[in-house]
């Protein structure tokens, strides 16, 4: 039996040779089984090396999609397909994805075409799948998409969404495929959020401050962003290290809330922190509530930079925050399937377009109020 290098060069070889190649065909030439061929056309597939195809794989490439049927009314990205009918699955409908929904629909709407969304809870790939069944089953033409994306039936997942992409338009949002699954022919819209931490130190060191403290709550794929962007920014800055200032922390409200936001600012106090770059709204104003209990205020004492801005400017004092553009993202994710829609080229490219979130000043970094700052 040869080695899989050698197996997928072989592989490789008969596929540029015909074009496409059934799998029974590669099981017959090779020699091997057909789950050591299937496993290995999926290694190949993940790599944007081969394609599969009903029975076989295939050169990559980009099938045509279906031909125009409607009229079309100009957009941004082009003509794009009116009446269509676009399905949306989002993790939640509650903080943060409300506006980006509202950006989807408005951009529907302005076709006079029809968005239809469906909710399917945090890194549940099982509930993922079946959702997307239904809006197919729903009639959906395109999908909008915000699915897990770790673990093996999140890996599987996005493979079909791959394969879906061929006939219809897919789009991610917030969401892109890990790196060894990077070459899937997925669309994706995405806030540039590890830049956004990057915009928020930068704003602090600007005040003065040279030990500014990560705050997350929950593992998530922003919290992660913004923990790489952090990083990168002190290593850029070369601002001295950062070791114990990366400190997680229970959602406001949650159990045993009020205890851990008091050692977060025990913690600062003691250790000389003078700014804490906090994710997000609702726990940052959970901060300077337990610091008016302790004697710390802000800015005075502390000063703090939220990410999200969903009620920042309620705070007291009004957070200066990193805003994401989140209609405009969802408005962008349905403009990018819909002009898909209203392509008939067959040569439509596979879009990764990423926004980056802006800054708006306000009064609890120790700056006075002014305009928002774009990012």
């Amino acid at each position: 039996m040869a080695l899989a290098a050698k197996r997928h060069e072989l592989i490789l070889a008969a596929v540029r040779a015909s074009g496409m190649i059934r799998l029974a065909d590669l099981v017959e030439r090779l020699g091997v089984t057909p789950v050591t061929i299937r496993r290995d056309v999926t290694l190949l597939a993940d790599r944007g090396l081969v394609q599969r195809v009903h029975g076989g794989i295939a050169l990559p490439n980009r099938a045509p999609v279906p031909q125009q049927t409607r009229a079309t009314a100009p957009g941004p990205l082009g003509p794009m397909r009116t009446r269509a009918v676009v399905g949306m699955l989002v993790p939640s409908v509650e903080y943060y994805w409300p506006a980006v929904i509202q950006g989807a629909h408005t951009a529907v709407a302005a076709t006079d075409g029809r968005l239809i969304m469906r909710s399917s809870g945090w890194d549940d790939p099982a509930e993922d799948r079946r959702q997307i069944d239904a809006l197919l089953e729903r009639g959906a033409q395109a999908l909008l998409v915000a699915p897990a994306t770790t673990g093996g039936p999140a890996r599987e997942l996005l493979r079909r969404l791959g394969t879906l992409a061929r006939d219809l338009p897919v789009v991610l949002v917030e969401r892109t495929p890990p790196k060894d699954l990077f070459t899937l022919p997925l669309d994706a819209a995405t806030t540039a959020h590890a830049l956004g931490a990057g915009l928020a130190l930068r704003h602090l060191v600007t005040l003065g401050h040279d030990r500014v403290a990560l705050i997350t709550t929950r593992q998530s794929p922003t919290s992660t962003a913004l923990r790489t962007g952090w990083q990168e920014t002190v290593a850029a800055l070369g601002l001295p290290p950062h070791d114990g200032l990366d400190i997680e922390i229970p959602s406001y409200g949650a159990a045993g809330w009020a205890d851990a936001y008091d050692k977060v600012l025990d913690h600062s106090r003691d250790q000389g922190i003078g700014a804490l770059f906090v994710h997000s709204d609702r726990e940052a104003i959970g901060l300077i509530e337990r610091g008016w209990e302790r004697g710390i205020t802000v800015p005075r004492d502390l000063a703090i930079v939220t990410y999200d801005d969903e009620i920042g400017a309620a705070s007291d004092p009004p957070l200066t925050a990193v805003r994401p553009q989140k209609h405009r993202l969802g408005r962008l994710a349905a403009e990018l399937a819909l002009a898909r829609l209203a392509d008939v080229s067959g040569e439509w490219p596979v879009h990764r377009v990423e926004l980056w979130p802006s800054v708006v000043v306000r009064e609890s970094c120790g700056t006075p109020p002014t305009a928002t700052a774009a990012a």
